[in-house]
């Protein structure tokens, strides 16, 4: 289907997999904010759940936004933030950049070199550890950034 969209003209063939990526996520996020909400009506969290639900908030978006840049992340990072009760506002910081940056990828470059690489027997082991030492490299960026911007803060 991608290839198909791809001969599209490209404003079209962004936009569509722009709101592609917005509507899986997003239901994938509300599905994890359901069970979660399941789970606090019979029993609420404690001090320790509650720590790490502020750290998600706090942390989460960058992670959702990174997470599109790997191939199979995105599903388990959405739901998690969605389990993890990430407010709307906050996930759709994380959200909507990391769609535009998957749309981009996916319309452009990225769909062409992924279906290279599975096509010329690539190890699917080496794809992973790429794809591993992107998202890593994303993070350590992030928090290096968010750091900074804390320290300028403070002072």
């Amino acid at each position: 289907m991608t290839e198909e969209i791809r001969s599209w003209p490209w404003a079209w063939a962004w936009l569509t997999l722009f709101v592609i990526v917005l509507l899986r996520a997003g239901a994938t996020y509300g599905i994890g904010r359901l069970v979660a909400a399941g789970v606090v009506r019979r029993r609420p969290p404690g001090p320790r759940l509650q720590a790490a639900v502020d750290r998600v908030e706090r942390w989460g978006p960058p992670v959702v936004t990174a997470s599109f840049l790997t191939v199979g992340a995105q599903t388990v990072v959405n739901a998690g933030a969605g389990l993890a009760r990430m407010s709307v506002p906050r996930y759709l910081v994380g959200l909507v950049p990391g769609a535009a940056l998957w749309a981009t990828v996916w319309s452009t470059v990225g769909a062409g070199v992924f279906l290279a690489a599975l096509r010329s027997g690539t190890d699917r082991g080496q794809a992973v550890a790429v794809a591993v030492a992107a998202v890593v490299l994303v993070a350590v960026v992030a928090a290096v950034a968010s750091r900074r911007r804390r320290g300028r803060l403070d002072a």
